[in-house]
């Protein structure tokens, strides 16, 4: 996984691997939100700076964590933008960084469940092959 702040640019599997998000996503975005414009170098592909993946975020927050519309985190990003405030203040207190957290823990415990789930198996088929 790449680890975010190391580099000045990112490619968008890069990006798509920082956000968790599919790439087609990325670039669609970019056509529906004004604040995600990432550069091109010149054999044309996308380079993200830090600034292009804090609006993904932002809009992955907007979108997804408090289930507004494309059109409604539009008008949301907006509306900050024309009151001067961060477009930080539109998430929930640390909500981008406590998700990561969250995503990182909810894996390692998926993990886990799976890994009890297997050997509670093997454990059946271990019994069962005892009895014959």
């Amino acid at each position: 996984m790449v680890e975010r702040g190391k580099k000045l640019y990112y490619s968008i599997t890069e990006v798509s691997e920082i956000t968790d998000l599919k790439a087609h996503i990325l670039r669609y975005w970019e056509s529906e939100f004004p604040i995600l414009h990432p550069k091109k170098n010149r054999a044309g592909n996308r380079i993200y700076r830090e600034k292009d993946i804090d609006a993904v975020l932002l809009i992955k927050s907007l979108l997804y964590d408090e289930k507004f519309t494309i059109d409604g985190a539009r008008r949301k990003i907006k509306q900050a933008k024309q009151q001067n405030r961060p477009l930080s203040s539109l998430l929930k207190k640390g909500a981008v960084k406590e998700k990561s957290k969250e995503k990182e823990g909810d894996k390692e415990e998926n993990y886990r469940r799976v890994l009890e789930e297997v050997r509670d198996g093997l454990k059946e088929l271990l019994v069962i092959f005892e009895k014959k």
